[in-house]
């Protein structure tokens, strides 16, 4: 059983940078889709970033390309999210989320959810 377990939130500034980090356990990460999901209050979960199992595709909605990096060391068995220029709108739970064999670029594909880490951003 694939455990995902998440750190590195916590309170910044506006434009202030965050690494959130998301440790594997249970399996390598190598063969896993990996992403980054978060949720607002009164707000439905909504896709960050995602990488494939092979590290050579990257998704990104609208919101976060320019600011946010997904990134995996499989060595580590680690993925990892930098977020820079924080904006209040950030704020959320982040959830680390893995799938079996492709990128979970929606809440659909995927197969193993984080418990997450709350980032907040004051204005």
């Amino acid at each position: 059983q694939v455990q995902l377990a998440e750190s590195g939130g916590g309170l910044v500034q506006s434009g202030a940078s965050l690494r959130l980090s998301c440790t594997v356990s249970g399996r390598t990460s190598r063969r896993l889709g990996m992403g980054w999901f978060r949720q607002a209050p009164g707000r439905e979960r909504e896709s960050v970033a995602a990488i494939n199992p092979a590290g050579d595709s990257l998704f990104y909605p609208r919101f976060a390309k320019g600011r946010f990096t997904i990134s995996r060391d499989d060595v580590e068995n680690t993925l990892y999210l930098q977020m820079n220029y924080l904006e209040p709108e950030d704020t959320a739970m982040y959830y680390c989320a893995a799938a079996r064999q492709r990128a979970p670029i929606s809440e659909s594909r995927v197969d193993y959810w984080g418990h997450g880490t709350q980032v907040t951003v004051s204005s």
